[in-house]
């Protein structure tokens, strides 16, 4: 997971312009804010008796960018300088993660897409951009399955639609550390770290179930993408790009290994 996440960051920090082909450079890691944890820029919104937490950049078309499994808004620091110069960036803390409440026993992504559309709702925004990696990706599909109407471009990277799609010595890693969690949890002084990470762990053993055709429903310009070493097979990765979505203008074809 770490080879895949340092490579996205990599691609993300070129700055990709979801729209336009100028590339924007990140602003130096010095001057940038104290993202994840911004009161000047940090808010939050109760959702089914949860609070959530987000930020907002900048002006212009809203986009939202969503993280992976485990992490905050605090990924983003590489990215959020470079696209609040032309957008209004809005990165959330999902479920359970940063500074937004768990409030559940069975995390799943179809509940952290609609705390999602909750966020949009709260925001009064009606269309956005989205971005995602990983559990972000799977969340944006998600998002733009049900929520048709509140996407107007999607780009997802190592993104997958059922649990298998991982290669086997992804699978096996996190069904160890699920077996270590589970026994630390019968002698731990913190047993809530510990439940909210196998929830988190449940998450990319056990989930998603995303029909392929499922896609086919996306009215958004899409674009799919996988590092060269993603731990999404790549031919699952291939799967989801070749569906047929009802709009192709902007499908790119993942970095297949050679």
């Amino acid at each position: 997971m770490v080879r895949r996440r340092n490579l996205i960051r990599v691609i993300l920090s070129l700055g990709l312009s979801l729209g336009a082909t100028t590339v924007l450079t990140c602003a130096p890691a010095a001057a940038a804010p104290p993202y994840g944890n911004n009161a000047a820029a940090g808010h939050t919104f109760v959702f089914n008796g949860n609070r959530f937490y987000y930020e907002s950049y900048g002006n212009g078309a809203p986009l939202l960018l969503i993280h992976g499994n485990g992490e905050s808004i605090k990924i983003f620091k590489g990215q959020i300088g470079a696209f609040s110069r032309r957008y209004r960036v809005i990165a959330m803390d999902s479920r359970g993660q940063g500074k937004s409440e768990l409030g559940t026993t069975a995390l799943s992504y179809a509940q952290m897409s609609e705390d999602t559309n909750a966020l949009l709702d709260h925001l009064m925004l009606a269309h956005v951009r989205v971005l995602g990696w990983s559990d972000g990706g799977i969340i944006g599909l998600l998002l733009a399955i049900h929520h048709p109407d509140k996407v107007g471009m999607l780009a997802v990277m190592g993104a997958n639609l059922q649990p298998d799609a991982a290669y086997s010595w992804a699978v096996d890693g996190v069904a160890r550390l699920r077996k270590r969690v589970t026994s630390e949890l019968a002698t731990s002084h913190d047993p809530k770290r510990l439940q909210r990470q196998l929830q988190l762990l449940d998450l990319l053993g056990n989930q998603p179930h995303i029909p392929v055709s499922d896609l086919a429903t996306i009215q958004a310009p899409t674009l799919v993408m996988a590092a060269d070493r993603d731990v999404i097979r790549d031919e699952h990765t291939h799967s989801a790009y070749s569906m047929p979505f009802r709009s192709r203008s902007w499908r790119s074809s993942p970095a297949l290994r050679t």
